[in-house]
């Protein structure tokens, strides 16, 4: 597993773990945590590295590797147009990198981590897989362009591959598996609610029943048991394809804000700003397919994701304190 020691892979490596797999994690640490993937093997390199095909490929074949889940990219979409060199050299670097490095190995089956931001801006509800992509930054482009990366790449090596689609992750399926990077609606919103300052609504003039804009949420343990499942769906499906994973229901940001405050016990009102150039009013996932060839159907509400992302809120503090007394 690539980026296993990130928010989403070591949730992935959890439930791996659970279940008896032995679990083989490569990631750099840049924003992974060691402490996260207790149980299963570090190997600490850098997959966007001249050498990194050559490294993938001894991994495998040292610990028998037979699949690969690809978390490792990096993945802020106001960060990648800002650097568009850098998305495009490390996230399709490193994805090639691994793809050339499983081919001709012991690995039959391959699940890339994908996006929901290959869609772009869309104007019809629910979002599904078969809709024109039409992602507006570099980011969403190296995840479409990987997706298209890993079609080719396993048909050629002969490797059954999958790409999942995720919509808006949050929540904790355990505190110290926390996100703790200030980067989304819910990071974000905790952030502020612990420094005694409102939360921020981008806009309240969109076309949905509050007025502010409406997401698809899904539960991060749910999309741990999404990759659970497409590895288990692999055995029996040489093409590749794509999932979206979502919850298939909307959700607005002053209904995750209000949940946040009312959990923190903290009811600080939040202050509307302008709404943000490229903001699309709603955007929620069509997820049957992946309930009718995955076999998945996300189980956790937004209060579970809500409840969870803050009750860890306390073991990210900690853990921070902790690597700045070390560092």
């Amino acid at each position: 597993m690539t980026g296993g020691a990130g928010y989403i892979g070591s949730h992935v490596v959890r439930l791996l773990l659970a279940r008896g797999d032995d679990v083989i994690v490569i990631d750099r640490l840049s924003t992974g945590r060691r402490h996260r993937i207790d149980g299963a093997v570090l190997v600490e390199t850098d997959l966007a590295s001249p050498e990194a095909a050559d490294e993938v490929r001894e991994i495998v074949r040292e610990h028998g590797v037979d699949g690969v889940l690809h978390f490792a990219a990096l993945k802020s979409a106001p960060e990648s147009v800002l650097q568009p060199e850098r998305y495009y050299r490390e996230n399709l670097g490193a994805l090639a990198n691994v793809l050339s490095g499983i081919r001709d190995t012991a690995v039959r089956s391959f699940v890339f981590s994908s996006s929901a931001a290959v869609y772009g801006e869309v104007s019809d509800e629910p979002v599904g897989e078969n809709i024109p992509t039409a992602p507006i930054n570099p980011y969403g482009q190296t995840k479409l362009a990987g997706e298209w990366l890993t079609r080719a790449a396993t048909a050629a090596a002969g490797i059954p591959s999958v790409s999942l689609r995720y919509f808006n992750v949050a929540g904790a399926g355990w505190p110290d598996l926390a996100d703790d990077q200030v980067a989304n609606l819910f990071t974000v919103t905790i952030d502020r609610i612990l420094r005694d300052e409102p939360p921020i609504i981008y806009g309240d003039d969109h076309e949905t029943a509050d007025g502010t804009g409406v997401r698809d949420y899904v539960h991060v343990l749910d999309l741990a048991e999404a990759h659970v499942a497409a590895l288990e769906a692999l055995a029996n499906r040489p093409q590749h394809d794509v999932y979206n994973i979502g919850t298939g229901r909307g959700v607005s940001v002053r209904e995750v804000i209000d949940a946040l405050a009312s959990v923190s016990g903290r009811p600080l009102a939040p202050v509307v700003a302008d709404r943000r150039p490229g903001d699309p009013s709603s955007v929620v996932a069509d997820v049957s397919r992946s309930a009718r060839e995955l076999g998945w159907r996300s189980r956790y509400s937004l209060s579970d994701m809500v409840e969870s992302a803050w009750n860890a809120r306390g073991d990210v503090a900690g853990r921070g304190r902790q690597e700045t007394e070390h560092s």
